[in-house]
């Protein structure tokens, strides 16, 4: 098994968890913090959106049977990229679109299919997901992780409030 790692801010992690989860290839997925200026920050830090730290999903997975192309084609799907304020009804800093390349091939794949993307937006909406370089990840709060499994009621409201947002916001 040749397993590989990647790491993606789409706004709150209990929603990017289960899109990723649920596929064949994939090892495991972690809810956690990346990208800023605190150390082994809490939940409770981050939320305030003054830590610099966006909510951050890490993806072991198997590159013989997923690709990271496959990966981004997923992330892309279950996010707003023109949205720079946040994610549906997740507003501020830590809720922002990130994709935290490790290796220079994930940042010129991530590159290459962010490009292929903007043709296929309103020309007033920019792309706003950025591509960073990996740094620290901190593992979340054990009650963060596989939220949709522990808490499925709970996650399904979060996915209608998401849709809701959506419509009311095109």
């Amino acid at each position: 098994m040749n397993i590989n790692v990647a790491y993606f801010a789409g706004g709150c992690f209990w929603c990017m968890v289960q899109p990723f989860d649920t596929n064949e290839g994939i090892e495991n997925v972690t809810s956690g913090y990346m990208g800023g200026h605190l150390a082994h920050p809490t939940y409770e830090d981050v939320k305030t959106g003054e830590t610099g730290h966006y909510e951050t999903v890490r993806i072991e997975y198997d590159v013989a049977l997923f690709s990271y192309q496959k990966l981004l084609e997923i992330f892309f799907s279950v996010i707003d990229p023109t949205d720079a304020g946040g994610q549906y009804q997740d507003r501020g800093p830590q809720y922002q679109t990130a994709i935290f390349y490790t290796n220079q091939d994930q940042k010129e794949v991530a590159e290459a299919y962010i490009a292929s993307l903007k043709n296929t937006f309103d020309h007033d909406k920019a792309i706003a997901t950025k591509i960073l370089p990996a740094s620290t990840f901190y593992e979340a709060e054990a009650y963060h992780q596989d939220f949709y499994k522990k808490h499925p009621e709970r996650y399904q409201q979060e996915k209608e409030d998401r849709a809701k947002y959506q419509s009311r916001h095109q």
